[in-house]
């Protein structure tokens, strides 16, 4: 993103009971588009491992003892996320993040992540992220995905939380898609910056 544009200053720093543990295929790893780092850096201690880059091997285990993980990933094995929502210990949301193909192939190419529950999201409304065409019916992007979770996660603090993580996530995509000419100015979502 443009330096004038930038969002850093508006990321906040949320601090969760739910660990955010990112699985950022190597080659989304560098796209300015990706929303899976940006809802990392929102959630403190938030642990981001690069898939596929053999000079940057991830570090295991990705789930410490006393720590229940889960995978956040629409698997045919799937279950709904509220079903770890007041379990007893604490929870490790694993987030493929990815093309549909790279994170299909996550849970298969990354020891131990298979033996792990994959949870599914409740329907909720269509994604907001208009820089990518989505493949896939009720696809979110991966800040959107990560925010509907915590909402189920975070108990009564849940709702602020996403609210949090979706307002810098439209701020990154209004201001890109005005970069591009694609919206108008005073549609943007907080303005322009003046400088």
């Amino acid at each position: 993103m443009h330096k004038t544009l930038c969002v850093c200053s508006l990321v906040p720093r949320l601090v969760t009971r739910t660990r955010l543990n990112l699985l950022v295929h190597y080659r989304e790893a560098r796209k300015p588009t990706n929303t899976g780092q940006l809802a990392a850096r929102c959630v403190v201690g938030s642990t981001i491992g690069i898939v596929g880059d053999r000079a940057r091997p991830l570090a295991f285990p990705l789930v410490h003892e006393g720590e229940q993980g889960i995978v956040l990933f629409p698997a045919e094995d799937a279950v709904p996320i509220e079903t770890f929502a007041t379990g007893p210990r604490p929870i490790v949301l694993i987030v493929p993040d990815g093309n549909w193909r790279q994170a299909s192939k996550m849970r298969q190419r990354i020891p131990g992540l298979d033996a792990l529950p994959s949870v599914i999201l409740p329907e909720r409304h269509p994604s907001e992220y208009r820089l990518r065409a989505e493949p896939r019916e009720g696809g979110l992007a991966t800040i959107e995905a990560v925010a509907h979770a915590l909402r189920i996660l975070e108990g009564d603090e849940g709702p602020a939380v996403a609210d949090a993580m979706l307002r810098v996530f439209r701020v990154m995509v209004d201001r890109t898609l005005w970069l591009r000419g694609s919206l108008a100015a005073d549609a943007v979502t907080g303005g322009i910056p003046t400088d």
